[in-house]
């Protein structure tokens, strides 16, 4: 079968056998009186073999160790080529992402494009410094896409670059939070701790929503996150999780200054004074008998107005632990003051 033929059979071009020729990988069997190359049936089955080897991103010189050397062992080599694929598929992966967030900006110009570019690598910077500006500037120049904005703010470690990140996010409004919900189920703890850091910086109702979940997350440190921010948007919800940091010793002054905040609306301080007091009681499901624990109780108590916290102060001023009966008198006497 001659040049031509093969090549329409084959859908390999005849350019591409000649060079199949030069490299050795094929050479036609016979030749024709007039001088040109010939092809036998197995000239043909070897080419449809080098184009199947071909296809699965073997080179041409790996080609031809495959074809040709009875000792070759395409184990390394398949592995190989499995490394490659996964590498060029990341960069695509990133490129493609990168070109959807830029899409996703509607830039109006070539300019924005640039612009949005340079930030998004700015964004993903190693230096802090130039995080931090590009954090900023996302806000204040051409918009970044906030899908780019959320993904940074839940890997970033550096705490004043992380800061910015959750104030654009902030600035962006409810456009991240979706995303942002995500991070709350991520496996890894300090993903988890950063979304919920960035939600409790959008003040919205939907934020406030995700919040009021998050008090039921698996993870402590996000129920308690949630609950710090809870109690200074007013939430009931938060005062069991915000009294057990207390007990516990776990951001008690942040916590006791969230029940404060609650406690001005008067129908919620007589129900977290009762609270707190049954946490005083001995015996009770969630009573402690530990001084450490009542005396950051009863500074707590100190901030909640009503007679239920009043009456609670005066027996813990007869508290066997000094410190607590101390702290009970003090207050007492500024509440009789006033």
């Amino acid at each position: 079968m001659l040049i031509g033929d093969v090549a329409r059979r084959s859908g390999v071009s005849a350019r591409m056998l000649r060079h199949y020729d030069s490299l050795g990988l094929v050479r036609p069997t016979g030749r024709t009186e007039a001088g040109y190359r010939e092809y036998s049936s197995d000239d043909i089955r070897r080419i449809f073999h080098i184009e199947s080897l071909r296809s699965l991103g073997l080179s041409l010189r790996d080609v031809g160790c495959a074809l040709d050397d009875p000792g070759f062992k395409p184990s390394e080599l398949v592995d190989d080529l499995i490394r490659q694929t996964r590498e060029r598929i990341a960069a695509e992966t990133v490129l493609l992402t990168r070109l959807s967030r830029i899409g996703a900006a509607e830039p109006a110009d070539w300019e924005d494009v640039l612009q949005i570019t340079a930030l998004l690598q700015a964004l993903g910077s190693e230096s802090a410094g130039k995080r931090q500006r590009a954090a900023l500037s996302s806000v204040e120049e051409v918009p970044v896409p906030v899908e780019a904005l959320v993904e940074a703010a839940l890997r970033e470690t550096d705490p004043n670059v992380a800061g910015a990140l959750r104030w654009a996010l902030a600035q962006s409004g409810v456009a991240g939070l979706a995303l942002l919900a995500e991070g709350l189920v991520s496996p890894e703890a300090e993903v988890r701790k950063r979304a919920v850091r960035s939600i409790a910086e959008i003040p919205d109702g939907e934020a406030t929503a995700l919040l009021r979940e998050a008090l039921t997350n698996s993870d402590i440190v996000v129920r308690r996150y949630a609950a710090l921010e809870l109690g200074s948007r007013g939430v009931a919800d938060a005062v069991p999780t915000l009294i057990d940091m207390i007990v516990e010793e776990t951001n008690d002054a942040d916590a006791a200054d969230a029940l404060s905040a609650l406690a001005r609306d008067p129908a919620l301080a007589d129900q977290i004074a009762t609270r707190l007091v049954d946490c005083l009681g001995h015996g009770t499901a969630h009573g402690t008998t530990e001084a450490s624990a009542r005396r950051r109780l009863t500074q707590a108590l100190a901030d909640i107005p009503g007679t239920t916290a009043s009456h609670a102060l005066a027996d813990l001023s007869h508290d066997e632990d000094r410190a607590v009966a101390l702290t009970a008198t003090y207050v007492l006497q500024l509440r009789n003051a006033r």
